[in-house]
């Protein structure tokens, strides 16, 4: 039994030591514009999940979800985050392609973490994936905005829906959407 547990061990070194190699050797690529592999999303997805549920504090949205506030956060999301996530009048973010990983589509995809997620996220940014903290740029009523924006975009009230209408010209459905953007 002993020398098979120092099988395995010596095993995972050797694997270890390769994949060093092979990164310190110029073999990985570098390039931010490729599609991540599917394993590889899937660990670096539960990684971020397992860290936000551990670091995240579980905070409550001091700020109450009115229509003047989910309207500043659209706002704040139209100056900020649009860019990279995904525009309001529902398409794919001009950049959605140009990041390794590629930057979940929010306003096609809505997100479904609890919004101490969301907004840990906006706050402390999210690292190796372009996702700044934005802590240093926006205060903190207004990244709770943004995040209470976020985590009612499937049930916004009827005067945000209308406001949203008027400014971007989208139709009244906001649910997840599924599309392939090659």
């Amino acid at each position: 039994m002993r020398n098979f547990i120092l099988g395995v061990i010596g095993t995972l070194q050797v694997k270890i030591v390769l994949g060093l190699g092979i990164a310190w050797l110029g073999f990985l690529p570098t390039n931010a514009d490729a599609t991540p592999p599917a394993l590889e999303a899937r660990i670096a997805s539960g990684a971020l999940d397992a860290s936000m549920e551990k670091h995240a504090p579980r905070l409550n949205n001091p700020i109450p979800a009115t229509d003047a506030n989910l309207i500043d956060g659209m706002k704040i999301y139209t100056m900020n985050c649009a860019l990279c996530h995904g525009t309001l009048d529902k398409k794919p973010s001009p950049l959605a392609h140009s990041f390794y990983p590629p930057p979940p589509q929010l306003i096609l995809e809505p997100l479904d973490d609890p919004e101490f997620w969301i907004f840990y996220a906006i706050r402390t940014g999210v690292r190796y994936s372009g996702m700044p903290a934005w802590n240093k740029v926006l205060n903190e009523e207004s990244m709770w905005k943004v995040t209470a924006f976020l985590s009612r975009l499937e049930k916004l009230p009827p005067g945000v829906k209308d406001y949203w209408q008027k400014s971007f010209g989208v139709a009244e459905s906001h649910g997840k959407h599924h599309h392939d953007h090659d």
